[in-house]
């Protein structure tokens, strides 16, 4: 099997019965043990207006699990750059790297991470934001570099610091963007997994070697469930299913034990929609995922597995990544 690194994507999601507080408590507890297993990088997205995530003040949480950690990398999947100006999250990050030299990776979306009425709030402007993305990318990398010093505007302490930038994508339009500027991509296929193949091929036919990055650099996000046995995984993984089907049928609640799914699961288009998103989901035992994850890596011929990991158990979310590790070692 080809050997890859492994990383964790993490959106500090509320359980019932939790709160805010007790959600990024748990996910210290879970980058420590990623940090553990030798995982490569941890990172928190990026989303707004949602009751049962904790995750909207990313730059903050990114600065508190990298000081409850020593080695792992902590990052964004991603920063949703059109509610922000570039100079402030240059500010941010070249804080957060000059705290924590060379564990600091900033990944960058181009979708709002809420809806359009609180994407107004954030950045109090009428204009379609999104358009300006690759500009602002730009922008974002003139303030990391040396060569602004004689700019009228400039960022400190993130002048001349050394931070990985990522695109984020979860169609094909980012993909041509990080061919055009030569940076590393990373795809959500945890929950858009339908046009994974398409924009990774657009990605490495369109790709221009930059500063950063010699060749094309993919990495894939996808939802994985480990278990002791596979019935085990599959009743754990109800909990990821109950969620998607909140999704769908806008009926959102706070992550839910493992358990029955719910009457709207069994509405043929509900199912259908929920049975898309989850495509590029991974659920068994060490030797099932080991079938079917090595599978998706050498097909895809990815350079980077992230994986997200929805738990109502935490001792069974804790369990299941060093499932994952025995799984691909």
């Amino acid at each position: 099997m080809k050997k890859i690194p492994l990383s964790i994507l993490d959106l500090v999601v509320v359980k019932q019965g939790g709160t805010a507080t007790t959600a990024i408590e748990e996910t210290v507890r879970f980058a420590q043990k990623a940090e553990e297993l030798g995982f490569e990088r941890f990172w928190m997205s990026e989303h707004h207006n949602m009751a049962n995530i904790a995750s909207a003040a990313t730059s903050v949480l990114i600065g508190h699990v990298a000081g409850k950690t020593n080695s792992i990398r902590v990052g964004s999947g991603g920063i949703m750059l059109p509610n922000h100006s570039p100079l402030v999250i240059a500010e941010q990050f070249g804080t957060l790297e000059t705290l924590y030299p060379n564990r600091i990776d900033l990944g960058l979306g181009r979708a709002p991470g809420t809806d359009q009425n609180t994407a107004m709030a954030l950045r109090r402007n009428a204009q379609d934001v999104s358009m300006a993305f690759p500009s602002d990318v730009k922008q974002l990398q003139k303030y990391f570099s040396s060569e602004n010093s004689t700019a009228a505007v400039r960022a400190f302490p993130a002048e001349g610091l050394d931070i990985p930038l990522w695109i984020l994508g979860s169609s094909t339009d980012s993909a041509y963007l990080a061919a055009q500027l030569g940076l590393p991509y990373a795809f959500a296929a945890h929950f858009a997994p339908a046009q994974f193949r398409p924009a990774i091929a657009i990605y490495r036919n369109n790709f221009r070697p930059s500063e950063q990055l010699a060749k094309p650099h993919v990495m894939a996000c996808v939802n994985v469930i480990g278990g002791e046995t596979n019935d085990e995984a599959n009743f754990n993984a109800t909990s990821l299913v109950r969620m998607f089907t909140g999704i769908v049928t806008n009926s959102r609640s706070p992550l839910q034990p493992a358990g029955e799914l719910p009457d709207s699961y069994q509405i043929p288009e509900v199912r259908a929609m929920v049975e898309n998103m989850l495509a590029c989901t991974f659920i068994g035992d060490k030797e099932r995922l080991r079938e079917n994850l090595g599978g998706f890596i050498e097909d895809s011929n990815i350079d980077e597995l992230m994986v997200t990991n929805y738990f109502y158990d935490e001792v069974a979310k804790m369990r299941s990544l060093e499932i994952l590790k025995e799984a691909l070692r």
